[in-house]
């Protein structure tokens, strides 16, 4: 497996672990009953906290396609090289300390982590087509 193989399957990893964390907290917040209904009308029961990491989960859902034709343009094309390994766990890396940068509103550190999975994914895309 190619590291930017690995890479993704570590971003998967990371996508379920965002989801389980902020379930939790939802589930903190309404309870389990309301959890496993149709949860509408729970907005305004939720902390900060929990509507952060429900942002941050949907972030994460919004960015992880691209990341994911990144890694299958740069892989099928067979442009993988130390560089790509670097920025596709960048990516990683970014989506790991993104979470609690939102959830604990870290500004302006939120956007810059934020910034460096979005300039790491472009890369890659980029190298994947041109190079």
């Amino acid at each position: 497996m190619t590291a930017e193989l690995a890479a993704l399957a570590a971003a998967a990893l990371v996508h379920f672990a965002t989801v389980l964390v902020a379930q939790h907290f939802l589930t903190r917040d309404v309870g389990p009953e309301d959890n496993l209904g149709t949860r509408e009308g729970i907005e305004e029961r939720l902390s900060p906290v929990t509507q952060r990491l429900r942002r941050a989960t949907a972030n994460f859902t919004e960015n992880v396609g691209p990341f994911i034709i990144a890694i299958l343009v740069v892989t099928l094309a067979q442009k993988t090289s130390a560089l790509t390994a670097v920025l596709a766990w960048a990516f990683v890396a970014a989506r790991v300390l993104y979470v609690p940068a939102y959830a604990l509103a870290w500004v302006p550190w939120r956007s810059l982590i934020f910034s460096v999975g979005a300039l790491a994914t472009l890369a890659l895309l980029l190298i994947g087509l041109l190079a």
